[in-house]
């Protein structure tokens, strides 16, 4: 059968730069920081100004997240009214790394403080990682494959790819996808720190020399997706179309990426591959750049294996990280939203707080201010790299609007 072409209709986030997919484009690009005391809280988000009482009882952090990205996707793809498609027809993939966190460990302190009666019968359904998917297909009236990825900073990304095939090849018409996530909690804290993964001194600043580890944050972005035809069909506004998916995995340490960065470099060519498109035409890079010093000598590595060291010195890179921090299992879906956003504008983002460039990390990662590009070909073409806990390794090649 012949593959179906899939497209972006409707995008939406929550991340600690505002509430709103608009504001984080806009936000990074001026070189704005959501990162306060350490970590990329959400600290516009309050759960009440969007969601009932009973809708935030009955959901963790980070499925609250996921609704409201989730209502502001479906609302700018003109799904608010009726679905456009049938029920059965609509899948529902949400990423998560590790769910509901922070439900699991204030009901683990009321077993322990009060005994087993104080605890609420909806603790699993709070925690577990795939409410947010379950979540949201109640939600919507989503009545086809409803799941959870968790690949840990993978799965974001993860999650779009799955559910860009699940429409190629006919399984769904339409899918909404995408992550949340927040474990902004004591207990992530203490184990990020006590594995040295977390930043000493709070700044995300990839690619420099002073990089000390990654900063946490929290958050979510959904996309909803549909085949090319049927989008056009009912006049729906594109924002970008999801050209490949490329995926591959370390085999190498738990939570240490493959240094030489070799099969990172495979799933970039792989996306490449699958995007029918080459090096000669990328016009930018949404890296993984966690601010961490072996993931980003890695990362830089895998660019110039995939692309060649010519090719990627003349491609720009930059990383979302350095705004937000990490969304762990939510990054990739609000990566893959910014970089969407980054190629509507014709504007590459900046790397902020690069002022010392790393020994041998000598790509143009776009230090400290943003500015314009002209794409190489009608419509620009974007790589955005995910490569999580576990060596995970996922990247979605984009192509914007003309």
């Amino acid at each position: 059968m012949t593959r179906r072409r899939v497209v972006i209709t409707g995008v939406g986030a929550v991340t600690p730069l505002g509430v709103g997919a608009d504001v984080l484009l806009r936000r990074w690009v001026a070189g704005e920081s959501g990162i306060a005391d350490g970590e990329g809280a959400c600290r516009d988000f309050v759960a009440s100004d969007h969601l009932s009482k009973k809708e935030i009882r009955r959901a963790d952090r980070f499925a609250h997240f996921a609704m409201v990205a989730g209502d502001e996707a479906l609302a700018a793809g003109g799904w608010s009214d009726e679905l456009p498609y049938a029920a059965e027809r609509i899948s529902c993939v949400l990423a998560t790394g590790i769910g509901g966190l922070g439900s699991l460990e204030a009901q683990h302190d009321l077993l322990r403080d009060q005994g087993a009666k104080a605890v609420s019968p909806l603790s699993v359904p709070l925690f577990m990682p795939n409410a947010g998917a379950g979540t949201l297909s109640m939600r919507y009236g989503l009545r086809g494959q409803s799941f959870s990825v968790a690949s840990a900073c993978a799965a974001g990304s993860h999650a779009i790819g799955v559910a860009t095939r699940m429409i190629q090849y006919g399984d769904a018409d339409a899918a909404l996808t995408g992550g949340g996530e927040a474990t902004l909690t004591p207990l992530a804290r203490a184990s990020f720190e006590a594995a040295g993964a977390l930043s000493p001194s709070g700044i995300s600043r990839p690619f420099d020399e002073r990089r000390d580890g990654f900063v946490m944050g929290e958050g979510a972005g959904i996309l909803l997706l549909e085949e090319l035809e049927a989008a056009q069909a009912r006049g729906a506004t594109i924002y970008g179309e999801v050209l490949g998916y490329g995926s591959t995995s370390d085999a190498y340490h738990l939570t240490a990426p493959e240094p030489e960065g070799r099969h990172a470099a495979e799933a970039i060519r792989i996306a490449l591959r699958d995007a029918g498109r080459d090096a000669s035409q990328v016009d930018y890079v949404n890296a993984h750049g966690t601010s961490t010093p072996i993931n980003d000598a890695s990362e830089t590595a895998a660019i110039k294996l995939a692309l060649g060291e010519d090719a990627a010195q003349t491609i720009p890179v930059s990383s979302l990280k350095s705004s937000i921090g990490h969304l762990l299992g939510a990054a990739g879906a609000v990566e893959a939203i910014a970089t969407l956003a980054a190629l509507r504008e014709r504007t590459l983002p900046p790397t902020i707080g690069l002022e010392q460039p790393s020994v041998g990390l000598d790509l143009d990662y776009v230090p400290l201010t943003a500015r314009p590009f002209t794409p190489r070909g009608e419509r620009p073409v974007a790589l955005s790299n995910s490569f999580g806990f576990g060596g995970h390794n996922v990247v979605l090649c984009l192509e914007g609007v003309a």
